[in-house]
């Protein structure tokens, strides 16, 4: 059996045995200190955000709009948003940490480094040109998520597509529209979002009446209608605010347009919007206030004279 030779140099295996285990030891005690440090501070971030108590830095940012949000569900919500957020800052910072630990472990064994810095760059350069619609697609949504823009649930007219959100991804918002159409929009291609779900909603309602009807009669009607509503135990929560009549609003060529609104819940003004239309009816009815209609007779008329022709 061959011998093998191996006395070292006196330096060399303090290096080799003593020196870069040390430094390899401290690089990894260091990279997870800092790892567990900075999970930390996300977790006291996130819990404080789950909470309503948001950094300073935020207090007067739309991040913070959510304080005053009367959506249902809000607070659940708001902490699933925190902590998908946090989830994936845990995952980028030790991403990150790991990728400076390997190189700095590698840079102890005496490997060459800058050839895979290089080809890091290029790979870099090259998603950069090759996927920068997928990183648009991606930092829009995180941005979106951590905005609180909109959620599951919310009725948002996102531009081309207009419906109730079903699903939020980084990538990817999944809406439905009132026809059952599923639509898949990228969250890079959203330039604006209109959400009626946020914080409060209005329910605003142009009646139309006769000119020879009574207006101070008309408006009592409306507002006598909107209180009775307010008041009601099935719409406590639904309404917010005492309904208020506007006025006339415009004249139209079949009539005089009042205006009356009401301060409602999020997602709830349509349905408060049907039941004022169907008492506004029923009270005008009564008090012999006639809503003007406009009857088209051209099609009947076409009709009587070919029938009438030889």
């Amino acid at each position: 059996m061959p011998n093998l030779d191996l006395n070292l140099p006196e330096g060399a295996a303090f290096e080799w045995f003593v020196a870069r285990p040390s430094a390899i030891i401290g690089i990894l005690v260091v990279g997870l200190l800092f790892r567990w440090f900075a999970h930390r501070l996300i977790d006291r971030v996130v819990r404080r955000a789950s909470e309503g108590s948001v950094p300073g830095i935020l207090a007067n940012s739309k991040a913070g709009a959510f304080l005053s949000d009367l959506r249902p569900g809000v607070s659940e919500r708001r902490k699933q948003r925190t902590m998908t957020m946090g989830a994936l800052l845990k995952r980028i910072t030790t991403g990150f940490i790991a990728a400076v630990m390997i190189l700095m472990i590698l840079d102890q064994l005496h490997y060459n480094i800058a050839p895979l810095l290089a080809s890091a760059g290029i790979v870099g350069v090259a998603l950069g040109f090759g996927a920068q619609s997928l990183v648009k697609d991606f930092l829009s949504g995180i941005f979106m998520i951590f905005e609180d823009q909109y959620g599951v649930g919310d009725a948002v007219d996102l531009g081309e597509a207009t419906g109730t959100v079903e699903a939020v991804g980084l990538r990817v918002t999944r809406l439905c529209d009132v026809d059952g159409t599923v639509w898949y929009v990228r969250n890079g291609e959203i330039l604006r979002v209109g959400n009626q779900s946020q914080n409060w909603a209005r329910t605003v309602l142009d009646i139309t009446v006769a000119y020879e009807s009574d207006l101070d009669q008309v408006q009592r009607i409306l507002r006598d209608v909107a209180h009775g509503l307010f008041e009601e135990d099935s719409f406590k929560g639904k309404i917010i605010e005492e309904p208020e009549v506007w006025g006339v609003e415009r004249f139209d060529k079949d009539g005089v347009v009042v205006r009356v609104v009401l301060k409602t819940a999020p997602l709830q003004q349509w349905l408060v919007a049907r039941t004022m239309r169907e008492r506004i009816k029923r009270n005008f009815d009564k008090a012999g206030i006639r809503i003007p209609t406009s009857f088209r007779t051209t099609a009947a008329t076409d009709v009587i004279e070919e029938a009438e022709s030889p």
